[in-house]
């Protein structure tokens, strides 16, 4: 009996978690639907709490340090405390709403490459080690995301990657502690002023926020550098205008005013992005409290899950 009451200690003979989403798909300012499926182990157990929460790979540069690490960045309580008796089956529905902010993940039906996204549960067990389950999710752009995307395209940008940066963009509104860039290489009507560019939407209810970062060329007696630009677009604006007329005018202006936005949004990747657009937090300073979680947990939990590329070189 003490070796059982020990081995239930280290969550042995205990009760188990599995959650099933009604849909994996969703966009921005919408919902996740499902249950959370709990089974008694060998013994009643006092449950403390059920949580789910939305989890993602960020990127993370201090001084002269890079790393990835997952962060949780939207939970929600589905359940109080409660008792679950042995082999007891219990189902717990829930509605969880995706923050507007959330990072596109994929477009088209294929995944982003470099973007991971999942929904952890968590049942935290009293005198126990916590039960947990990951289950991926899929995040598609809002109509206005997918013309600017669309527009990209048009104008003949070729996709490269997309991540996430830990920190925050100097002068806009953001909820989330990261920014999602989505970079192209320059498409050859651009190429003799423009080696590449990255995209952020900063996204809300009212609309979408449009950051621009080109990497510019240098010219016979210039060196090379980035130049900045920000542009506000409504959810009403998606089937109005010409994208691609938009866009080709975003990047002109942009690439034609180095300087005016350099001090407002701070160098770029690839310089000294701790300092850079945002002012990064220094690694050291994150850890369990600022939401990173050590290890790859996501990358080993959907290796070998993902679909294509979204028209990306590896």
């Amino acid at each position: 009996m003490v070796f059982k009451k020990m081995l239930s200690a280290f969550g042995v003979g205990g009760p188990s978690v599995d959650t099933v989403l009604t849909n994996p798909n969703t966009r921005p300012g919408l919902t996740l639907d499902g249950q959370v499926n709990l089974v008694g182990g060998d013994a009643e157990a006092a449950i403390e709490q059920v949580v789910i929460g939305l989890v993602t790979r960020v990127e993370v540069e201090g001084h002269d340090t890079e790393y990835a690490g997952t962060m949780e960045f939207h939970r929600m309580a589905v359940s109080g405390a409660l008792k679950l008796a042995p082999k007891q089956q219990l189902s717990i529905p829930f509605q969880l709403p995706v923050p507007w902010e959330t990072p596109i993940t994929d477009v088209y039906g294929q995944r982003l490459h470099g973007m991971t996204m999942g929904l952890r549960t968590e049942l935290a067990i009293a005198r126990a080690v916590d039960k947990s389950d990951l289950d991926q999710v899929a995040v598609h752009p809002l109509p206005v995301h997918e013309r600017i995307l669309e527009a990209f395209q048009r104008l003949g940008f070729r996709f490269k990657h997309a991540d996430l940066e830990r920190g925050h963009i100097r002068g806009v509104q953001q909820t989330l502690p990261f920014y999602q860039e989505i970079e192209f290489f320059a498409s050859p009507q651009y190429a003799s002023t423009i080696r590449e560019a990255e995209l952020t939407f900063v996204t809300s209810q009212r609309g979408v926020e449009v950051i621009l970062e080109c990497d510019k060329r240098g010219g016979f007696l210039s060196a090379g550098h980035d130049a900045f630009g920000r542009y506000q677009v409504s959810h009403t604006d998606a089937d109005r205008v010409d994208w691609a007329q938009v866009v080709d005018g975003w990047l002109r202006e942009t690439t034609s005013r180095y300087g005016s936005l350099r001090s407002q949004y701070g160098p770029s990747h690839g310089h000294s992005r701790g300092h850079g657009m945002g002012g990064m937090v220094a690694g050291a300073a994150l850890g369990v409290a600022g939401g990173m979680i050590a290890g790859e947990m996501i990358e080993d939990a959907f290796e070998g899950d993902f679909g294509g590329d979204f028209g990306g070189d590896e």
